[in-house]
């Protein structure tokens, strides 16, 4: 506070001044001020960490640097986490060039039964992309069996002639044999008490569950709707291309409005984006716009880690994961797999994963993962924030 000065003058002045009252804000009313706005700091620097404390333990198997960042995304913090994103994806670009070598499963585990009787001989092998051909390259090999069909077969490319030491895995599912069951997840879609099943898996060989592949991006980001059980997250729109499973346990990929519409004998349906393969034909706009159509990438990068899943024209399922893929080259690797229509899941390396089961003697699963990617075999044993895929025997 300033003091005022008893009497007109100021001694030895010969200018007289007004008494001068409350030239600054008293002192209470600068005290609550400060206060108020100490308490309001306070409050959001709580809330937000009692926010991002929720995020962190929640009961997902996500890892903690996924959860932080799905977090600030959600937060309007996108930009931060896209930076970071960045700055990491350039110090530790796909590496070009190089040499690969094509797994032979021989520590992967025993088939469920002997392969010796198979019915159903192997899928022809899928031509290369980069000559000359390794050995083994784009040949199938049997990894799950029951009563002697092969469930699941697994080969394995380069995806271009750049990126010549990843391998992308391709895998084969019989159509004729496999069940698909749509598993939300509790963050994505959320809302769990609308589902019939569950954001985990039973670990039992007796469900006659055999594999397991991720969903789709985000709802919100996908383009399209997550229906299940009469219930539906997102909006079913025409165009978008779709994952839909019927109650005689088959299963379709198309254009939603054109290849599929709702029917009583729809049980599930998940839509992502567009086709990337239709007709047996690449996506025209397959290597334009990665962005804007194909889904933002770590770091807005092209070469990233990818999934996708296609038909085949006799009703198999072609599934292809990797890292260093474009759109493009996973389009061309669904399409050499034999997929006649195909559509993208989700990318990057925290959501991609795709897990098959053979079974101990106590009649439990043990899950193998078909390529070293980020998240654990087990992963979907426990509850998970994303949904994805079940793959039963039928």
């Amino acid at each position: 506070m300033l003091e005022t000065v008893k009497g007109d003058r100021i001694p030895n002045a010969s200018i007289p001044i007004r008494k001068v009252r409350h030239a600054l804000i008293p002192f209470p009313w600068g005290r609550r001020i400060v206060v108020v706005f100490a308490s309001s700091l306070v409050f959001l620097l709580l809330a937000a960490s009692w926010s991002l404390g929720a995020a962190v333990f929640a009961p997902t198997n996500d890892p903690l640097a996924a959860k932080v960042a799905e977090w600030a995304r959600s937060h309007s913090l996108g930009s931060v986490v896209t930076a970071l994103e960045t700055i990491q994806y350039r110090l530790n670009p796909p590496k070009v060039g190089g040499t690969s070598s094509i797994p032979n499963f021989k520590n992967m585990g025993k088939l469920a039964d002997g392969a010796s009787t198979l019915r159903i001989p192997l899928q022809n092998s899928i031509p290369t992309i980069v000559s000359p051909r390794l050995p083994r390259e784009g040949t199938y090999k049997v990894v799950v069996t029951a009563h002697h069909l092969p469930l699941v077969q697994v080969a394995f490319l380069r995806p271009d002639s750049l990126h010549t030491s990843y391998l992308s895995a391709v895998v084969w599912m019989s159509g004729q044999h496999s069940r698909l069951e749509q598993h939300p997840g509790s963050v994505d879609p959320g809302h769990l008490a609308l589902w019939s099943n569950s954001s985990s898996v039973s670990n039992l060989a007796a469900t006659g569950l055999f594999a397991v592949f991720n969903g789709g991006f985000k709802i919100k980001d996908s383009r399209g709707g997550f229906y299940e059980n009469h219930h539906t997250m997102g909006v079913l729109r025409n165009g978008a291309a779709s994952l839909i499973v019927y109650k005689d346990g088959s299963t379709a990929i198309g254009m939603w409005g054109r290849d599929a519409r709702m029917t009583s004998n729809v049980i599930s349906v998940r839509q992502n984006l567009q086709l990337l393969v239709d007709n047996g034909r690449l996506s025209r706009n397959v290597g334009a716009a990665v962005k804007s159509t194909w889904g933002v990438t770590v770091g807005a990068s092209t070469y990233v880690w990818r999934s996708g899943i296609g038909i085949t024209s006799k009703g198999d399922l072609v599934y292809v994961i990797g890292d260093a893929l474009s759109a493009r080259s996973l389009a061309l690797l669904l399409q050499r797999a034999g997929a006649v229509r195909a559509m993208q899941l989700d990318i990057n390396k925290t959501w991609t994963s795709y897990m098959w089961f053979t079974r101990t003697s106590a009649g439990k699963l043990i899950p193998h993962k078909v390529l070293n990617f980020n998240r654990p075999a087990n992963r979907y044993f426990t509850p998970t924030s994303r949904d994805f895929f079940a793959v039963y025997f039928r």
